[in-house]
């Protein structure tokens, strides 16, 4: 028995309604779902994957070379925290700026 369904296309794209701005999703630290600073957490809800599997590739990577500390402590500094529009590196380079004018 082969039975068939119509589809129309626009029932299966996700592509956005004219009304409606496409607003992508921003990188942003986690502040409910943190161990040391919410990278892992920011990083795993931007990619919509598990948190854990993100904190298993960057511990991985820090025992393994000693790439993630670093990785780690970048997306600390240049990625902001949800509800902050600057991160702490920005932060800290627009008060550098300031005091020097």
């Amino acid at each position: 028995m082969n039975t068939t369904t119509a589809h129309s296309e626009a029932d299966t794209t996700t592509e956005p309604r004219p009304d409606q701005p496409f607003q992508p999703q921003q990188l942003r630290r986690s502040v409910d779902d943190r161990v040391l600073a919410g990278v892992g957490a920011g990083i795993a809800r931007y990619l919509s994957i598990d948190v854990t599997l993100v904190r298993v590739v960057l511990a991985v990577l820090a025992i393994a070379g000693g790439f993630g500390v670093p990785l780690y402590i970048a997306g600390w500094l240049l990625i902001p925290e949800e509800g902050r529009e600057l991160s702490i590196a920005e932060d800290f380079i627009q008060s550098r700026a300031a005091r020097s004018r």
